[in-house]
């Protein structure tokens, strides 16, 4: 038996019982990590409130063994708020569903319980922070933050040279199975002709560039949406439920 503290971000929670919750969290030592918390269902307690889908916390664990992947699940036993992001997200639809589909991309990138996606979780708590500030429009943050996750999983797009051959760019062409954009030599069948626009649009997000990509146009950003929604619905192999209400 043992006791941990991690700070994380709660990804999701489930009910259990009459008023226990399976709380899932990505963390920053632990990476993914299920934990069970008694009693947050009731009406008076104090500690559900700070476990929240969104919110950033520290949290103490009771572990009865020496990992986390095993029968019995890990408690919750003490949390503090870190950071209450949630305060500014739900209560925008925009910023909430851009939100939830931030969640559970980390999620799905972080399937394995206890090993540590450090990267992962300091995008995770960037992007969060940025939604509840308001500092950008929420579909260009959940943009920014998906091209970087795929990224830092290994799945990083290429937006100037070509994707297959490396013949330096700019290339018109893009398909999510070559990688990004390819030259006309490279091109495959069902490749796309995306705006030059949205392409740069696409790599101003992905390194940063702020002040670019907010000045585009919305017709731009909707197109270079869709290319990301692709290339991300691609890599993983199966797509994010939350997207389509983002889409909406």
């Amino acid at each position: 038996m043992s006791l941990f503290r991690d700070d994380g971000i709660v990804l999701r929670t489930q009910k259990l019982g009459e008023a226990d919750r399976i709380i899932t969290l990505l963390t920053r030592g632990h990476g993914r990590v299920r934990a069970v918390a008694r009693g947050v269902r009731r009406t008076k307690s104090k500690f559900g409130a700070r476990l929240e889908p969104f919110s950033h916390a520290d949290v103490q664990f009771f572990s009865r063994g020496n990992d986390l992947i095993g029968r019995s699940l890990p408690l919750c036993t003490q949390t503090e708020i870190i950071a209450p992001y949630g305060n500014g997200i739900v209560t925008d639809y925009a910023r909430y569903t851009a939100g939830t589909a931030m969640l559970e991309t980390a999620e799905r990138f972080a399937e394995n319980e206890g090993e540590p996606a450090v990267q992962q979780y300091l995008l995770l708590v960037g992007a969060l922070r940025t939604l509840s500030r308001g500092e950008h429009e929420p579909h260009l943050i959940l943009d920014a933050f998906l091209l970087r996750s795929l990224a830092v999983n290994g799945y990083a797009p290429s937006f100037d040279d070509c994707a297959k051959c490396g013949i330096h760019g700019p290339n018109r062409h893009f398909s999510v199975a070559a990688g990004g954009v390819i030259c006309g030599d490279c091109r495959v069948p069902g490749s796309v002709v995306p705006s030059s626009e949205a392409i740069a649009l696409l790599s101003a997000l992905l390194t940063g560039d702020w002040r670019h990509a907010d000045a585009c146009e919305a017709r731009h950003v909707r197109e270079g949406s869709g290319l990301v929604s692709a290339y991300l619905h691609w890599h993983l192999e199966r797509g994010l439920r939350s997207l389509r209400y983002v889409e909406k």
